[in-house]
């Protein structure tokens, strides 16, 4: 009797299974680190000419660089990150971000083209690889078509905006970062397709919650970068010493400040959550706002390890004084992300730091530094006393 052929087999899904590790791999730690020369530069750059058109441009550049990271981080969390399909999107991602990261200097000069492509290409080259990989998920195949189209919206004020310049590819360009924030926060709806639904948002709580503590790490290793190559070239002054000093200690407060409970129990608040799903919704922002806090800090230790004025030109206070601020206003976002609460020293914090920079102008940058860790130090001494001798607290999430 002639042997009848087997049916043919189904290849395997991409998409992440009870069986895939919920640990980081190393590809992912690997794919880190072109974000570390990134966000040097953008600090650098803010560093260099501090006006409202650079710091908008410094935005601009931040929350373009931290959405490449954002969605390849949910593409490891929703699809298998050891399959070798997945393991070459991340290595072309992280490919495309370091095109992106060379172009950064001049990415509002004439290398502007050449940011937004690379951009452009990392979201729509992901959907293009992952909707005929999904065919036979057809579920699947539809979450990756909304978000495509999305993509596919925002690429053309990107690429416009690339070849206009000034305003026009600032407002261009906001106008994209627009389209593509709005799209995960309202999950990708489509005309005729609806939106992602809830069962398709799972996430891996432990993968997820590591994944952005990591990113967190990585922005201070910026701070730690700056201040290092500063220093290096600057170090026979007191002033210079003193600086490095009081750099090194906001960078351990802002450490201490992030991992203390709300960033020690993220992976758990994300397990114990009503909707898991809510923190794709949510940490994105949260992070970006704590990740521009570091960024904008990092270009104040460079101000200061440089050059020491008398007094402290306002914009240069609005960058000592602003970084630590917007860390906090989303150290505040992510408390309430994990308790469902926000501490009085975030928005106390806050308060002294607008409350001490009317005073910071007739004193020198140093003492604008030593005002910024005097009020870090507080809120990080309003977190031990808060804790000390209590049980601990247990995450609540908002249901």
């Amino acid at each position: 009797m002639p042997l009848q052929p087997e049916p043919a087999r189904s290849s395997p899904s991409l998409a992440r299974s009870a069986a895939t590790p919920a640990r980081v791999t190393l590809l992912e730690l690997f794919f880190d680190l072109v974000y570390v020369v990134a966000l040097a530069l953008i600090s650098q750059d803010l560093a260099k000419e501090i006006s409202w058109v650079q710091a908008t441009q410094a935005l601009i550049l931040l929350a373009a660089v931290w959405w490449t990271w954002a969605i390849t981080t949910l593409v490891t969390d929703l699809y298998d990150p050891e399959r070798p399909a997945i393991k070459a999107l991340i290595l072309a991602v992280m490919f495309g971000v370091l095109l992106m990261t060379t172009a950064i200097p001049k990415a509002f000069g004439d290398r502007g083209l050449v940011f937004a492509a690379a951009y452009v290409v990392i979201h729509l080259g992901r959907g293009l690889f992952l909707m005929p990989t999904m065919r036979r998920h057809p579920q699947i195949q539809r979450r990756a078509t909304r978000i495509f189209c999305w993509f596919a919206v925002s690429a053309v004020p990107w690429i416009v905006g690339a070849y206009v310049s000034g305003d026009a590819r600032l407002v261009l360009w906001l106008l994209a970062l627009g389209v593509d924030y709005l799209g995960l926060r309202l999950a990708y709806p489509v005309p005729g397709l609806g939106m992602v639904p809830t069962a398709l948002r799972n996430v891996t709580a432990e993968h997820l919650s590591e994944r952005y503590q990591q990113f967190f790490t990585i922005a201070l290793g910026d701070t730690i970068l700056v201040i290092g190559m500063a220093y290096s070239t600057d170090h026979g002054r007191t002033e210079s010493t003193g600086a490095l000093v009081l750099a090194f200690t906001t960078t351990l407060l802002l450490w201490r400040i992030y991992v203390h409970k709300s960033g020690e129990l993220l992976p758990i608040a994300i397990q114990v959550a009503r909707n898991p799903s809510r923190f794709l919704n949510t940490a994105p922002y949260t992070h970006l706002l704590m990740v521009a806090g570091v960024v904008v800090t990092a270009a104040g230790f460079k101000l200061v390890l440089h050059a020491v004025p008398a007094r402290t030109p306002p914009s240069w206070a609005a960058i000592i004084l602003g970084g630590p601020a917007l860390f906090l206003l989303g150290r505040a976002c992510f408390e309430r992300e994990v308790f469902n609460r926000v501490s009085p020293s975030r928005p106390g914090g806050i308060l002294a730091l607008l409350t001490v920079a009317p005073a910071v102008l007739f004193l020198s940058p140093l003492v604008a530094s030593l005002a910024a860790v005097l009020v870090l130090a507080g809120v990080a001494v309003a977190d031990y006393l808060r804790s000390r001798g209590r049980p601990p607290e247990a995450p609540s999430p908002p249901s």
